[in-house]
This record gives C-alpha cells, structure tokens and sequence, in this order.
C-alpha cells in the first residue's frame, strides 16, 4: 500500500518541477516524506532547487503604507480575488495598515485589539467586513519599520515589498536614492532573495546545502575529496541566487545589488547600506480552496 496520494505526486511535481515518474520514485523512496523526497530529488540532480514556498494560495490582498519614516506592509486574506479587489475591502486593509504604523502591535492577535479611527476595535471592524462581505477574512501577517525605507507593490497587492535602509536624511531626501531604494525593493520583488546576507543563512541551511551538492557531485562520479573543493564554489552561487546583496542587479547585469548600492553612495557622496527587507506574497503557503466550477453551476440550477 503505497503511503502517498496521486496528490502527493502533484504537490512534489509543482514544488520541484520534476517529471511525475520522478516524484513517484522520490516518494515510493522516502516513504511518503515529502521534504526528504525534494532532498532525493536534488541528490539525483533531477531538482534544481527547492522552491521558497509551494504554489501561491488564497485570495486577497498585499498593500503597503508609509507615513514620515513609519512603513508598512500587510497581507489579509479573502476567500475570492473579486473580494480581494473590492473598494470596500482595500479601504479596511488601508486602515489596519495605519492602524499597524500608529500603535505598533507585537503581533496579528494585539492588532485585532488595537482601537481603529471609529473608536472600535480592528477585530469588530474585522467581524463586520465578514458580514456585510460574506466570506471568510482572515488579517494573516504584516510588518513595521523605523526609518529611511522603499515599498514597492507589484500586480496591484500580489506582492509586497519593504526594504530598510541605513543612510543619512539628506541623502534620503534625494530623487537619485529614492529611485536607487525603488530599484532595491523591485529587485526582491522579482529575484525573491531568500535572506539579506551570507550571516544571515542559517548554519543549518548551509549544512544542509553542502549536504545535497556533496551527494550531487559523488553522483556524477568524483572522488569525495575533489567533491567537497567543487562544493564550495557550488555554494558560492548559493549565496548568490538566495543573498540579496550578492545577486545580480536586475536592471544592469553587470552589477551585484551591493555594486549599484555602492556606486550610487559614491554619487551622492555618502554611505549606503541595506539592513533588512521583508516580502509578502499574496497566499504564499496556504491551502487554495478547489471547488469545481461544473459542479456549482449544476447544484445552482437544481
């Protein structure tokens, strides 16, 4: 009795973006253990990567708010995207987004207590809007940052971005930096940097990474003490697809993220650095609701 479903084989298919014969075999191997069968799949060179997050999810919307040198951004989820692009819908995400930069909540449960402009709770304005809507909505994660900052809303609230600067007011105030920092924020839109820097991946990741590009290289037949020299300069172009600042700057080829940061500080006379960033993206990891479209019609005409 195999310990997988046929949908097993579709979500390792859609992860990894093997051949449905390959995912059957990864899974047959692992028994049934998705993550060690995306591991299998790599160790044969059949997967090229894992991907950050299995296929993007709900409906709803992504949205960012700046006010002086408070920034926001914000993902609440609907059922449907036509909620999602409702007026009245955005108008409540644009004012829990305030709300976010005004009172500055620890998490999504002290936002739902946080008073809004009316003098009522976000949790009872929440409550209405399911009401009045009619579907499920559900204020799933946001973040707050302090200073100089770039937002950046991609496919009207599919994805938000936020990146921090460290760098000086005056150079802040600049059209040339805030064109530089809008570049920066489109970039983690597009390239989706999994972390900022090499310190910031975490030790186990790295071992982990090692770990399959050993397996990688001894499977295409090198001795195990040629592997691990061709391992390291595999890693390298680890950190350069997944570290922001050392991937290749979407706008000029030629350049590294941290190359164009430097070569704008340069112009502007000053230092620029990248300190954090955060990337939403709408329903990413959540469970897509898959009703059948025939099958509504024929129980609505009966």
């Amino acid at each position: 009795m195999a310990s997988f479903t046929a949908q097993d084989v579709k979500t390792l298919r859609e992860r990894t973006g093997c051949g449905m014969m390959d995912c059957k075999k990864a899974l047959t191997e692992t028994n049934g253990d998705m993550e060690a069968a995306i591991n299998y799949l790599r160790e044969k060179g059949l997967a090229a990567a894992i991907k950050k997050a299995s296929r993007v999810a709900a409906e709803g919307v992504v949205l960012a708010y700046s006010s002086g040198n408070v920034g926001v951004v914000i993902e609440v989820n609907s059922e449907t995207d036509f909620v999602g692009k409702n007026e009245d819908f955005k108008q409540f995400v644009l004012e829990c987004a305030k709300t976010v930069a005004e009172q500055n909540p620890a998490d999504v449960e002290a936002l739902a207590q946080c008073k809004m402009a009316d003098g009522r709770t976000v949790q009872e304005n929440l409550q209405d809007k399911i009401l009045t809507i009619g579907e499920n909505i559900k204020i799933r994660r946001f973040a707050r940052y302090e200073g100089v900052h770039s937002t950046y809303i991609h496919a009207g609230g599919k994805i938000g971005v936020m990146v921090k600067f460290d760098t000086t007011p005056e150079i802040a105030q600049t059209e040339l930096f805030q064109q530089a920092a809008k570049d920066i924020a489109m970039q983690v839109a597009a390239a989706n940097p999994l972390y900022l820097d090499r310190d910031s991946v975490p030790a186990d990741v790295i071992e982990e990474e090692k770990r399959i590009l050993t397996e990688q290289v001894i499977n295409e037949g090198k001795p195990r003490n040629i592997a691990e020299k061709i391992v390291m300069g595999k890693l390298g172009k680890f950190y350069k697809d997944n570290c922001l600042v050392e991937q290749q700057f979407i706008k000029d080829s030629d350049l590294s993220v941290t190359q164009y940061i430097d070569s704008i500080a340069k112009e502007l006379g000053g230092s620029i650095k990248i300190e954090s960033f955060v990337r939403f993206e709408k329903g990413e990891g959540l469970q897509k609701r898959e009703d059948n479209f025939a099958e509504e019609v024929a129980s609505m005409v009966k």
